[in-house]
């Protein structure tokens, strides 16, 4: 039998493209003073630096600590600044050596400071209370740093007027001036208690009113839908990015609490939606605009992979210090190759370090041109991070009662309501199987349904996707598929679906549905659904070609599968599909299950090209790879009869591959590659005393407790155009 798909339903938890990441806590790391800077240089770049700082608004968050420190900046720039009146036309050698060291030592400080002022702006107002304690550190270490520079600085060698002095010695005294409690702010903390005591209230099932939410949301400094939503997706971003000591279920409870008052105080229709990175189609498009008058367009070459020449989404970085997009490099390493691309310099190890620095910047430009950066992160640690944070009691609760609006909305809303509605639903059933359970409960897939007929794409497209995520929950599976017209509307936006992300996403429904034996007949006898899965193997989107390859394998499992694959001409796009490296595992391990119809068999056999790339797979695939095209070949020369086996003993260089299936290959892909050699040298034996011909018998003496193989040799001779596995990250 041929391996199962490495996809499973639950990666369609990643559906939606995570928030672009912002700046984690800035005081972690090195950072180094500025080289080549002495005298007067380093002073006016260390004047400059205080200066921005002290023009810099401030946020209203950590109002005390950052009025603290502005006030230290201020003694600094006025010292600075009398330090550079004095210093006059005098030349780099003003200073001695000490001093140039001080001074560096505090452009560095002053370089974290910046960070922070920056970090804490741009945090969100919910996530600033509840890191508070965290923030507060952080400046009290920033003073502690600062005063340790002032104390070792020279004072003596600058020669300081009075008035400088005088400064030194008050911003001495004020950086070694911390009292317990200085970096306290009592109103800070009040505001968290009383957030996190709402947070309590949901857990006891008993919210708070509507007046004494929207109060507290105001002093937060939330006012209003957008900033609402703002807030949202903002936590969610820290969710995502799995900092060491978050908190994720109390995180996911504030998220959970913000949901729920975005539409039980709020009017969501207000807030603008965001755009989406488009797809693969359309990317397209976009790309081509870069070369048009339009430069805001333009992916700038920097944020371009030197192999796909497409924008970076998990950029890493190589031994050679290059930087690649991780899906183009791993399968530019599985090919085969040792070198570094663009350089040519030979790979000491095939280590990939993630490159954070280029991801945040292309996340950022990203967020100024309008779109959601999809940066990948892993799937499983996503998805437990995602878990943890809905695990909560408030975070259950309160997703139940954001619920319970939103399909009354579905219910009672408006035309405009409803596609918001099935946004929310989608976006809440993402994230947690609790979460999916009482959506479902409540009545929500058949008023999903009916949103799958909507003239709106929006509508249709949030309808599909929610009924995808809520499909992740086995119970919903019987739900849907015992919803009268369910199937046959999924199959019509599959066929019909306003955009291509709504056809995909039915696509990937099916695959979904198609987990269970019961429910695999039922699709292949559903008008459409198959031929429909075909046609978009053979034409859809990179993505889309997966959703349909996974369902069109999880479909061939069924043993009455065979005649109607052949009818829809499914088999036909299995077979071209083995010459795409992204769907070639999935398309080999379906025609191996469907090759129990001698017709099938013939009509896969009958093609070089066809066994080639099986091959060729056998040869560069993955392990799940190798297995399913094994299998594929083994059905061939098992039920084709001899011609079909002579034709796969003919083909160059499968006597390496069959040896190498032996020693590395898993359990039964070795069992296969056995038979195949037994039945080619049937299939060859009269021909070969004929032609005077041998076949070499080759044992394999493995290390260990590993038994002795055996391998035929068949010929020699290099597999051109070989085929890899490239799998995207839905």
């Amino acid at each position: 039998m041929a391996a199962a798909p490495a996809s499973s339903p639950v990666e369609f938890l990643l559906r939606r493209p995570p928030p672009r990441q912002r700046r984690r806590l800035p005081l972690a790391g090195a950072f180094f003073a500025p080289t080549g800077l002495s005298g007067a240089q380093l002073l006016r770049a260390l004047a400059s630096l205080a200066a921005d700082l002290l023009a810099s608004p401030r946020p209203p968050s950590q109002r005390r600590n950052l009025d603290a420190l502005m006030r230290r900046l201020a003694l600094l720039s006025a010292l600075l600044d009398s330090l550079l009146l004095a210093l006059g036309d005098e030349g780099e050698g003003a200073f001695s050596d000490a001093a140039n060291l001080c001074f560096r030592e505090l452009y560095v400080v002053l370089f974290r400071a910046d960070l922070l002022v920056s970090y804490v702006a741009s945090a969100g107002r919910a996530w600033a209370l509840l890191r508070g304690p965290h923030l507060a550190a952080s400046f009290r270490d920033l003073d502690a740093e600062l005063a340790v520079v002032l104390d070792v600085l020279p004072a003596a060698s600058l020669r300081l007027s009075w008035d400088a002095a005088e400064h030194l010695d008050l911003l001495r005294a004020r950086c070694r001036r911390r009292a317990p409690g200085q970096y306290h702010d009592p109103a800070e903390a009040a505001l968290r208690d009383r957030l996190l005591a709402a947070l309590r209230h949901f857990e006891l099932g008993q919210p708070l009113d509507h007046s004494k939410l929207k109060s507290l949301l105001v002093q937060i400094g939330i006012s209003d839908a957008a900033s609402c939503r703002a807030e949202i997706e903002y936590l969610e971003e820290q969710i995502l990015s799995q900092e060491e000591d978050t908190d994720l279920p109390l995180v996911g409870g504030v998220v959970a609490l913000l949901r729920y008052c975005l539409f039980s105080l709020f009017d969501p229709g207000n807030t603008k939606a965001s755009r989406v990175w488009p797809s693969t189609g359309d990317r397209q498009r976009l790309l081509s605009w870069s070369s048009s008058d339009d430069s805001s367009f333009s992916v700038p070459k920097e944020f371009s992979c030197p192999i796909s020449l497409d924008l970076m989404r998990d950029p890493v970085v190589v031994s050679t210090g290059q930087t690649y997009d991780r899906p183009s490099i791993i399968q530019w390493i599985e090919e085969g190759h040792s070198t570094c691309p663009n350089s040519g310099q030979a790979l000491a190890d095939n280590r990939l370090v993630p490159n954070r620095a280029l991801r945040s910047l292309i996340s950022q430009w990203c967020g100024v041109h309008g779109f959601q950066y999809d940066s990948p992160e892993s799937n499983e640690g996503m998805i437990e991070c995602v878990a943890a944070s809905c695990s909560g009691k408030a975070a259950i609760e309160a997703n139940k009662a954001t619920a319970r609006i939103l399909v009354r909305m579905l219910v009672e809303g408006s035309d405009s309501e409803k596609p918001v509605a099935a946004r929310e639903i989608r976006l809440l059933a993402k994230t947690g199987k609790q979460n999916r359970a009482f959506i479902a409960e409540l009545g929500a897939i058949p008023l999903l349904c009916r949103l799958l007929l909507s003239s709106d794409w929006m509508a249709q497209e949030n309808a599909v996707t929610a009924l995808l995520n809520l499909s992740i929950y086995e119970p919903n599976k019987t739900r849907i598929m015992e919803q009268e017209g369910c199937l046959r509307l999924i199959v019509s936006v599959l066929k019909n679906g306003w955009t291509t992300e709504a056809k995909e996403n039915a696509a990937a429904t099916l695959f979904s549905l198609s987990v269970v034996h019961d429910y695999k007949k039922k699709i292949m006898n559903e008008p459409g659904a198959v031929e429909e899965l075909a046609s978009m193997l053979t034409r859809g989107t990179p993505r889309g070609k997966k959703d349909a390859v996974m369902a069109l394998f999880n479909l061939s499992t069924h043993p009455e599968s065979s005649s109607r694959m052949l009818e829809s001409s499914a088999v036909v796009a299995l077979i071209e599909s083995l010459r795409n490296d992204t769907v070639s595992e999935e398309a080999a391990g379906a025609l191996a299950l469907l090759m129990k119809q001698p017709t099938i068999v013939h009509l896969v056999g009958s093609s070089e090209t066809v066994i080639t790339s099986l091959v060729g797979l056998m040869r560069r695939g993955t392990p799940k790879g190798k297995e399913n095209a094994v299998s594929a070949l083994y059905e061939i020369c098992r039920r084709g009869g001899s011609t079909l086996a002579q034709r796969v003993a003919k083909i160059p260089g499968l006597n390496t591959v069959i040896q190498n299936i032996t020693l590395t290959g898993t359990k039964r892909a070795k069992k296969k590659a056995s038979l195949i050699v037994k039945m080619c040298q049937r299939s060859q034996m009269p021909s070969a005393l004929a032609l005077g011909s041998t076949l070499t018998v080759v044992d394999h003496s493995l290390v260990g407790n590993s038994t002795l193989r055996r391998a035929a040799s068949f010929g020699s001779g290099e597999l051109s155009n070989p085929v890899s596995i490239s799998v995207p990250v839905p």
